[in-house]
């Protein structure tokens, strides 16, 4: 895979509608980790998923309803929350908002969908 190799973002890697509500635009990535904002509408859903990353997640804005492995709490601005690998986790917007998600290794999911 070839993997970008730009040091700064600027924000002109354009959003990619993800449908419900969701968009997602790339950071960058390499072959170790992959970052991405995803901006949600209100009552927009990031549905309880599972996957082989770890993923670190921190609110930029909004507020969200958020479950980790089977724990539901209420993360503002500033909040963030880490899911291991395999956990199931996912997301409910509650005020529009947008997450700024990392992930190790790379989400070669993300990276072929661009």
């Amino acid at each position: 895979m070839n993997f970008k190799k730009e040091s700064f973002f600027d924000g002109t890697s354009g959003w990619e509608e993800l449908g419900g509500g969701v968009s997602r635009q790339f950071v960058g990535y390499n072959s170790q980790i992959t970052m991405v904002i995803v901006k949600f509408e209100k009552e927009a859903i990031g549905a309880v998923h599972q996957h082989f990353h770890s993923q670190i997640t921190y609110v930029a804005e909004g507020i969200f309803e958020v479950t980790v492995d089977g724990e539901t709490k209420i993360l503002r601005n500033g909040d963030g929350f880490f899911a291991q690998p395999n956990i199931f986790h996912g997301v409910k917007c509650l005020e529009a908002g947008q997450l700024i998600d990392s992930f190790a290794p790379v989400r070669e999911d993300f990276v072929k969908s661009k």
